[in-house]
């Protein structure tokens, strides 16, 4: 009963914006597809496939993150932070759980978030965890193929206070992580009397085991991304009262230099039917962002050209591409989701 009638909101939310479901003769599973994709540029079509379908892969999850495609797997592994669970998803048999508990190692109830949050591999293959219930970033201490529950911690403080909770992380190829730490996982978010670091910062966490606090001009840093030439760091801010994503260029040393606004979205998030804010992004080989924001996933231009939106119908939390480089996978709300890309 419940998968028949998530299929029947799927088809009147698909009827209702005026894109009925199709499928491409290149589909090989009868996925539901749903939303649009609003072309505001000729160059996206080069980026997504003009007869692209949004397809619906897996459903019933609280708050999907933290998409990440694991080729030793051959799977993509994603998280539900309310559930503190990383699921795992594999084409022909589904989704299935891979990891739980995934941030909170606890017994009892900790928050609405307690859950990890963004993954990443790190240089020598490891799951790498954003824990918001720990608060920490953490190394799973298992193999890929049989993994369990035993963290190695890898951030867990700044000159000794806690951190927030960490939300998203990527590597340079120098082996330098990256991360956010917004308050999301926190009890009581911002206001909560266990906070210990008074701001919001994008840390460096270098491979000595350092950290160092980069940055702290954002209310609420969260996704964060790397330009192919690694000289930009972008860093998005959801917070609804300054909802931009800003790019920093990147020193040799993993310094910053003073940001710029990339892209801001303030119009777009007033604008009617656009759930969302900047959230989590990836960059593909040519500096295009794909990001999580308003409306679904905003793809730019490496000039902070709006080129079109991937129109899930759903707040958008995270993206990630696919072994070919040619699909893109997106958690939004309660789905899992993914489009066909072109060539790039």
């Amino acid at each position: 009963m419940q998968r028949f009638l998530f299929l029947s909101y799927l088809l009147c939310f698909a009827a209702c914006s005026g894109n009925e479901p199709q499928k491409t003769k290149s589909e090989t599973a009868a996925y539901p597809t749903v939303g649009s994709i609003e072309r505001l540029d000729p160059a996206l079509d080069a980026l997504i496939a003009p007869n692209a379908r949004i397809e619906v892969l897996a459903d019933s999850f609280k708050w999907s993150e933290g998409p990440l495609w694991v080729g030793a797997l051959d799977a993509l592994l994603f998280t539900d932070v309310p559930q503190n669970t990383v699921f795992k998803w594999r084409e022909g048999e589904g989704k299935s759980i891979y990891l739980t508990p995934s941030g909170f190692m606890g017994n009892t109830e900790y928050s609405r978030e307690p859950g990890a949050n963004g993954l990443a591999l790190d240089p020598t293959g490891h799951l790498i965890l954003c824990q918001h219930g720990e608060r920490r970033v953490a190394r799973m201490d298992a193999p890929l193929e049989r993994p369990a529950s035993n963290y190695v911690p890898l951030a867990d403080r700044w000159e000794g206070k806690r951190f927030n909770s960490p939300n998203d992380l990527v590597f340079d190829r120098a082996g330098r992580l990256y991360f956010t730490d917004p308050p999301y996982g926190l009890p009581q978010q911002a206001e909560d009397p266990s906070r210990e670091i008074p701001v919001q910062g994008v840390y460096r966490r270098d491979p000595d085991g350092s950290v160092k606090l980069l940055t702290d001009v954002l209310s609420r840093p969260n996704g964060i991304a790397l330009s192919p030439d690694q000289q930009t760091l972008y860093v998005a801010n959801s917070d609804p009262e300054r909802p931009i994503w800003m790019a920093f260029p990147l020193k040799p040393d993993g310094s910053l230099g003073t940001g710029r606004v990339f892209y801001d979205a303030t119009a777009l998030s007033k604008q009617p039917n656009n759930p969302g804010l900047p959230d989590g992004m990836k960059v593909d080989g040519k500096g295009n962002l794909f990001a999580t924001g308003p409306g679904g996933v905003l793809v730019m231009s490496p000039e902070g050209k709006l080129l079109g939106i991937v129109r899930t119908g759903q707040p958008t939390a995270n993206c990630a591409f696919g072994k070919d480089g040619r699909t893109l996978f997106m958690t939004a709300n309660s789905f899992l989701m993914r489009v066909r890309l072109g060539d790039f």
